[in-house]
């Protein structure tokens, strides 16, 4: 692996193109608990486009001012208010823009090696930059690195301003623009009154608030992919149903069983879906992994969008974070001495009665008691799921092809962080960035159950 240095070419502000209306955007109960959190980095590799970098470099930052024309908060900052608020003001202050080379490092460098190289942290600007500086720094940067044989556009966007859904619709608008979209069809919403906007004061220390977990400890990271067949023979399993030769759900003997058993069917009537069947394989192989005594509780923590689940519903491109965080906790006996649908219908169960009551009530217990959200795996038994495979990731197409791959920065990484991305060849398949302790993956990579669902084993 060549050696990961990074050089800074340029570094510039983009500013929108048009002057935004003065408006103040309060941060909402979903949105101030992320102040403690670095800021999102998430990026795409592509091959090198057929045009020179500087004209590529230039249409990047055209593209960039007129997309923030649509996304004034992103080119605003935070401010508190005498009575603690925070806000964003979105004062056209502007984002950074900023050119770098590694021509040494090729594509296959990137995506090649079996562990995500080191490299990649370097593709990113505001490296472990915690979301509290929105108030003094930008609230969004953007890399474009050239490579030997590709180019790779990195964002770190604040995470108090942007959930997942909300930074893809900018960076899916950025790839639209950039492509010669004239007009934008999926525009942000940036209406302020659901019950997300509280009267609640999130008191923080005078210098900001810090992360929750150790950045230093030893970590391996390395992206696990699940083929369209594979997470379909996971499913089937999961429900216990047979596929046929093609791979699909065997319908004719599906419908026969359920006119046979229909007493059965009234008390498992619940299908598991691919995403959950695939966390309670994770979850399974990772508590194996650990070695825990069968008394250690484990918990599993989903991040949902809360957009569809609230009554009213919010606008399903309502811009902020509009997350909470189910954990689902159960002994390591238990996930062990189960099958994979017993752990799967826990994840389903608690997924499922995450309604407009419980997001209320989630809303309500935090004003209670504001605080900053603690990320981190705290008793060593943790699994924390984020990102979606639902996420448009390879529709970033800015005008000569999708993205050869997806890849994040070091932004909020400990042992027992996975993010979930839609597999490159779509379909339904899926790929899992898994970060754990070096002994935790070496067990993970030797587990049959787990491994036997992943491509190229």
């Amino acid at each position: 692996m060549p050696s990961a240095t990074v050089n800074l070419v340029s570094k510039c502000t983009i500013f929108p193109s048009e002057k935004s209306s003065p408006n103040y955007l309060r941060l909402s109960v979903s949105d101030l608990p992320m102040l403690s959190v670095h800021y999102i980095q998430k990026g795409c590799l592509f091959t090198r486009p057929p045009f020179p970098i500087p004209q590529l470099i230039s249409l990047l930052k055209i593209s960039l001012s007129h997309t923030l024309t649509d996304f004034p908060p992103l080119a605003g900052r935070f401010v508190t208010d005498s009575d603690g608020y925070v806000y964003i003001n979105c004062n056209d202050d502007g984002v950074d823009f900023v050119h770098a080379t590694a021509t040494h490092i090729c594509i296959r460098d990137v995506i090649g090696s079996i562990d995500v190289p080191h490299c990649v942290k370097e593709f990113f600007p505001f490296d472990r930059t915690v979301s509290y500086r929105g108030h003094f720094i930008p609230l969004l940067a953007v890399q474009v690195t050239e490579l030997a044989d590709g180019v790779f556009i990195g964002c770190a966007v604040n995470h108090s301003v942007t959930d997942g859904t909300s930074f893809w619709n900018f960076f899916n608008t950025f790839a639209e623009v950039s492509r010669g979209v004239k007009r934008i069809v999926r525009q942000p919403d940036f209406t302020r009154d659901s019950v997300l906007i509280t009267n609640s004061v999130l008191k923080l220390p005078a210098d900001g608030p810090k992360v929750t977990f150790a950045g230093d400890a030893p970590l391996r990271e390395r992206i696990f992919s699940f083929s369209r067949e594979s997470i379909q023979r996971l499913k089937a399993k999961t429900n216990n149903q047979k596929l046929n030769f093609d791979g699909e759900i065997n319908i004719v003997e599906l419908i026969a069983k359920q006119s046979n058993d229909h007493l059965k069917i009234k008390t498992e009537s619940a299908e598991i879906s691919s995403f959950q069947s695939l966390c309670a394989l994770l979850w399974r192989a990772v508590t194996r992994a650990r070695k825990f005594p069968s008394s250690k509780m484990t918990t599993f923590r989903m991040a949902v969008n809360c957009r569809h689940r609230l009554q009213p519903k919010l606008n399903p491109l309502y811009f902020g974070n509009a997350i909470q965080s189910i954990p689902t906790y159960v002994s390591a006996g238990d996930v062990l001495s189960h099958d994979l649908r017993w752990c799967a219908e826990q994840l389903n169960k608690n997924v499922k009665a995450h309604d407009d009551f419980m997001v209320r009530k989630f809303v309500g217990d935090w004003e209670k008691d504001p605080r900053c959200f603690p990320l981190g795996n705290f008793d060593g038994a943790m699994l924390t799921m984020g990102s979606s495979p639902r996420f448009p990731m390879y529709e970033n197409d800015f005008g000569w092809g999708r993205p050869v791959a997806v890849r994040s920065g070091r932004a909020n990484k400990f042992d027992g962080k996975i993010s979930a991305f839609p597999g490159r060849e779509g379909g339904g398949s899926v790929d899992l960035e898994v970060i754990l302790s070096p002994e935790t993956m070496d067990a993970l990579e030797s587990d049959p159950e787990f491994m036997q669902f992943v491509n190229g084993y």
